[in-house]
């Protein structure tokens, strides 16, 4: 009898010794070593008996039992976060549970440029990977309504940057994020400005900044081409910018600008009218918001660009013509042209 009892407990060591041995390999062994990332989504609300049935469902080939028993017996299944992950070829169960716990959620990003209109906004949002999108359909004044800015005006109202996002989130969700982030650093720039300036507003800056950063070839000039502008409004002369033409000739600009369409009038023809355009012409970022808020001092009332990134600066029409037949028409002897501020 006694030897049977021996025998007894040494088998039921051995069955608890192998049965962790085998539990301890489940638990650090890939749930899906052989296949392709998996999605997992997560609604808000699942218990964590749906979570592992949602992890068998998303393609695992393991219990969902055993799944449920590993999460409740760390101690942790409450901790759970909903959201949308991925289960790779190296996601072992022990993993699973720390990257729901932790919401580590896979990630993806859409990049806004600095001087886009808000038709290539669209667009880029449209093409992000796994990005819903629920504002296809919508024209642009329903987009600003879906975001508490109805009667505004979209153009230029987005932050130019790199924004993350889960996969399955709204296009809107991306947007409320870059409108936020514009009226932040607009605030910060028009807090700072200037106490000459005479721009008499904030929306005025982000009109002038817009223009800026569609005229600014290098970087560095940003400063003198707000300078410029900022001299021309002080004086009441016509902005007379190429951008801002070719803004309101809209699906009309076939990529060549003539004579013929600085003489189009429209609520965008700065060569027509005084003062800045009615909206801001396309997204500035932060560089061009500041230059137009402490723009550089100069006498400059003209600028064309040279060819290499950088413009020529002139104070007056017959240096300004002079440096347009230099670095425009390759001449080197003047002619009387009136030319515009810019010679893009």
């Amino acid at each position: 009898m006694r030897r049977w009892l021996k025998t007894f407990l040494y088998g039921t060591v051995l069955l608890v010794v192998l049965t962790g041995a085998g539990a301890y390999q489940w638990w650090t062994y890939p749930l899906y070593p052989h296949g392709a990332v998996l999605d997992l989504t997560v609604e808000p609300g699942t218990s964590p008996r749906g979570v592992a049935q949602a992890v068998v469902e998303s393609g695992v080939k393991t219990s969902a039992d055993l799944l449920f028993a590993s999460f409740r017996l760390s101690g942790k299944a409450r901790q759970i976060k909903a959201g949308s992950y991925e289960i790779s070829n190296s996601t072992t169960p022990q993993t699973l549970l720390s990257m729901l716990i932790r919401g580590e959620e896979t990630l993806r990003t859409v990049t806004l440029v600095e001087g886009w209109n808000f038709r290539q906004v669209r667009q880029a949002l449209a093409k992000a990977e796994q990005l819903k999108a629920d504002t296809l359909q919508l024209s642009e004044t329903e987009i600003m309504s879906q975001l508490g800015r109805t009667g505004q005006h979209p153009e230029g109202r987005f932050y130019p940057d790199t924004y993350t996002y889960a996969k399955g989130s709204s296009d809107l969700a991306v947007l409320q994020r870059a409108l936020k982030s514009m009226d932040k650093h607009l605030a910060l720039a028009w807090e700072a400005r200037a106490a000459s300036t005479p721009l008499r507003s904030a929306d005025e800056a982000l009109i002038l900044a817009s223009i800026v950063e569609k005229e600014t070839g290098k970087a560095s000039d940003r400063p003198l081409i707000a300078g410029v502008f900022v001299n021309r409004l002080r004086l009441g002369m016509m902005l007379q910018t190429d951008p801002s033409v070719i803004y309101g000739l809209g699906a009309d600009f076939d990529g060549n600008l003539r004579r013929s369409d600085l003489h189009a009038d429209t609520p965008y023809n700065t060569y027509t009218r005084t003062g800045l355009p009615p909206t801001p012409i396309a997204m500035p970022g932060k560089a061009a918001l500041a230059a137009v808020v402490h723009p550089a001092p100069t006498s400059a009332l003209y600028f064309v660009a040279k060819g290499d990134g950088s413009s020529h600066f002139s104070s007056n029409l017959s240096e300004h013509n002079r440096a347009v037949n230099l670095y425009q028409r390759g001449l080197r002897l003047a002619a009387p042209f009136a030319s515009p501020v810019s010679g893009q």
